[in-house]
């Protein structure tokens, strides 16, 4: 576990997965991951990735 200082009051948060200090209650502005951005971001990422993945396997299905 790592110490994480809360931008807003100054002081120290323990949790490595908080996203709000534990006593100001505001945002730690922490970075989301790319995981986290296909969790909150609209669907199209995932459809995209879904027609390139299709798109793929019909390209080395007429290959062969």
């Amino acid at each position: 576990m790592g110490e994480y200082i809360c931008p807003h009051c100054g002081k120290p948060v323990y949790d490595d997965e908080a996203l709000l200090c534990l006593y100001c209650g505001e945002n730690l502005e922490r970075g989301v991951g790319t995981l986290g951005k296909m969790k909150y971001s609209t669907h199209w990422m995932i459809v995209l990735a879904v027609v390139v993945v299709v798109l793929v396997a019909f390209i080395l299905l007429m290959l062969k």
